[in-house]
């Protein structure tokens, strides 16, 4: 009898399973979870797919230094890899994987590139002030600023939602984001570039997810807003609202036999890997979008249109 689960060796092999009303999806992940948030690469299967080998770059971030936060891992690895090979010297700030860390920070290696890793809560604010020091001490300049850190707590209804929890979301996702983007502010130049990453939970409202919705919907808000702030300057301030992609946030978050399904509402009925955002983040932080700003890209496989 042919198992359930089925990963290829290149890339990634899906299988249909029947689902809601007999629609066929595909299988990304098996059921897993996780403990801790925000949870470790290491620990999932399969290992999240980073890096597209047949991706090569072009010199479009040649010099460029990008702040990347919780980059050790997930699609923040993803856009660091990317970044590398586009000429970019990366700084990855994470709080405390630092077995993800040290392996995204080889792998850079590997590619020829230089990598800053920084461990501290992105909810302190003299955090930020460290990030900020050790990279123009590193590198001397900062051109990019990745928002990307993040965490998510599954939760059946808003009663559930602890006041501890709220506060402990609210202060990754979006305080960590305002006191580093401050922070990072005033060594932007005209070109530059912020990217913040949303989500389509915001967009169609994940009911399990209340407390995380409401700052990625922030978040959305604060792209806006911040972008029509810095137009005049040149500084470009857009966002990323992703579908389901296979992180470690993901098996941190939900119950395990929730996993096999995520993606499967996409009109594309699957999930993602890692790699498949990283050239929106190459778009986003290049002159390729050098006409865009204030906007919301939705990588998310048909799950939400318009």
């Amino acid at each position: 009898m042919k198992p359930d689960y089925e990963f290829g060796n290149k890339f990634y092999q899906y299988y249909d399973k029947i689902g809601i009303q007999g629609t066929k999806y595909k299988i990304l992940a098996p059921e897993q979870s996780q403990d801790k948030q925000p949870g470790l690469e290491t620990l999932m299967f399969p290992q999240p797919i980073f890096d597209n080998p047949n991706y090569v770059g072009s010199g479009k971030l040649k010099e460029k230094v990008a702040i990347i936060t919780g980059g050790d891992s997930g699609l923040g690895r993803a856009a660091a890899i990317a970044f590398v090979k586009e000429g970019a010297k990366v700084v990855i700030p994470y709080l405390n994987e630092h077995e993800d860390a040290k392996n995204t920070e080889e792998y850079i290696k590997k590619l020829g590139g230089e990598c800053l890793l920084l461990s501290g809560d992105i909810t302190d604010k003299n955090f930020s002030k460290k990030i900020v020091e050790c990279t123009l001490e590193r590198f001397g300049t900062i051109n990019i600023l990745v928002n990307n850190a993040g965490v998510q707590y599954q939760a059946d209804s808003l009663e559930e939602i602890s006041e501890e929890q709220f506060d402990q979301t609210m202060k990754v996702n979006i305080y960590g984001m305002f006191y580093l983007t401050k922070e990072v502010l005033p060594h932007l130049h005209s070109g530059d570039s912020i990217i913040n990453l949303s989500s389509v939970t915001t967009f169609y409202g994940e009911p399990q997810l209340i407390d995380y919705v409401t700052t990625k919907g922030a978040i959305v808000g604060f792209t806006r807003a911040l972008a029509r702030n810095l137009a005049l300057k040149n500084i470009r301030v857009n966002a990323i609202a992703p579908g389901f992609f296979w992180t470690p946030l993901q098996p941190a978050c939900w119950v395990a036999e929730k996993i096999p399904s995520l993606g499967a509402d996409a009109a594309m009925a699957r999930g993602a890997m890692p790699y498949e955002l990283a050239p929106t983040f190459v778009f986003l932080a290049s002159d390729d979008s050098s006409y865009v700003t204030g906007q919301v890209l939705h990588n998310n496989g048909g799950q939400v249109m318009g």
